[in-house]
């Protein structure tokens, strides 16, 4: 079967809860970007170098064991593939320094009605098969779910850019969100735009 031609229904896409952590570790892996940062840039203090797999993996697995879910994770024909992070924003706060976010406020970052979806990562084996979307479905549910009043996400304009590698598309394409009905509210830098999808009803 034509990987690109996968059933969506053969995906599913549930929060990362305590009992589902060996599926996180098994879709970070050991090897690549994924398994030296475990989602961990966007909180502060947090090292991403190559020597800072381990601590970050525990962090990770500390999010996990203390909850809520900090992210989901798809299955494909009940196999482990694809993550994405997925919280409440305030509790990102190295976003909050970001320059993708130049303009918000102290008080508006606060905000915990806004969530962000902040990262994806596809098994190697699964990837243009559905996964990045079906993974953002959930998360906007996970969000929902969790009270949401807006998910909001800072990915890559891949046709502004030019030339990106797969390790920059960890952010996910603006055209997966565009897809999903986010709409872009602003942009920072030419290739990373903020986009937003509002809960509430229209888009903002």
């Amino acid at each position: 079967m034509d990987p690109a031609q996968i059933d969506a229904a053969q995906l599913v896409v549930e929060p990362a809860t305590p009992p589902r952590w060996s599926d996180a570790e098994r879709v970070f892996g050991t090897r690549g970007d994924p398994a030296h940062c475990w989602c961990q840039w966007f909180f502060a203090d947090s090292d991403v170098s190559t020597t800072a797999g381990a601590a970050n993996r525990e962090a990770l697995r500390a999010q996990v064991q203390a909850g809520p879910p900090p992210g989901v994770l798809a299955y494909l024909d009940g196999e482990p593939a694809g993550w994405a992070a997925v919280a409440a924003r305030p509790g990102y706060s190295r976003l909050a320094r970001s320059q993708v976010l130049r303009g918000d406020g102290a008080e508006e970052f606060a905000d915990p009605g806004v969530w962000a979806v902040t990262c994806f990562v596809v098994r190697v084996g699964f990837r243009r098969r559905g996964v990045a979307g079906a993974l953002l479905d959930g998360a906007v549910a996970h969000a929902r779910a969790g009270g949401a009043r807006v998910v909001e996400a800072y990915p890559v304009d891949v046709a502004a850019k030019g030339s990106v590698s797969s390790a920059e598309l960890y952010h996910g394409p603006l055209s997966t969100f565009l897809a999903a009905g986010f709409r872009e509210v602003r942009r920072a830098r030419p290739a990373r735009p903020v986009v937003r999808l509002d809960l509430r009803g229209p888009q903002l």
